[in-house]
């Protein structure tokens, strides 16, 4: 089954290689492995890495997580966990407080949802509201005390 996912691996490798309209060699340069190595890793002969795929997800400018993905390092629940993640921490709108309450407020929100799976009830929901408003007060208190009010009809 392993080899499996090095196969596919393989392919989608040497998909983003050729959108990328990047040779072997090109690539292997760029990421900084032999033309050998990647030619293996493509054909499905080698498993490379947590690092290797690194290096190359950074060579063809696609994110690491995917190829951690199709490697099977990692599960796609978690890569979008990761990228989420990510983009918060690359927003350049917001500032590194605002971002590390944003982040507290994902995880809880995962936490709630994982322990309550099976109950979407007015308990939930209560919380959940409870939490939106806890975010709007800590936005509006970022924003120097401004509450946003609704418009007027």
């Amino acid at each position: 089954m392993a080899s499996l996912n090095v196969g596919n691996l393989g392919e989608y490798l040497r998909e983003q290689r050729r959108n990328a309209q990047l040779s072997l060699r090109q690539l292997a340069d760029a990421a900084g492995v032999s033309n050998p190595y990647l030619s293996q890793i493509e054909r499905g002969l080698r498993k490379p890495s947590a690092d290797i795929l690194q290096q190359l997800a950074k060579a063809l400018r696609i994110s690491a997580e995917t190829l951690y993905v199709q490697a099977g390092m990692l599960d796609e629940r978690e890569r979008e966990e990761l990228e989420t993640r990510g983009v918060i921490l690359a927003d350049p709108s917001i500032n590194e407080r605002q971002k590390q309450v944003l982040l507290q407020i994902y995880d809880s929100f995962r936490k709630e949802n994982a322990l309550d799976t099976d109950t979407s009830g007015p308990a939930s929901e209560s919380v959940s509201e409870h939490a939106s408003e806890q975010t709007s007060e800590r936005a509006a208190r970022a924003d120097g005390g401004s509450a946003a009010t609704p418009p007027s009809d």
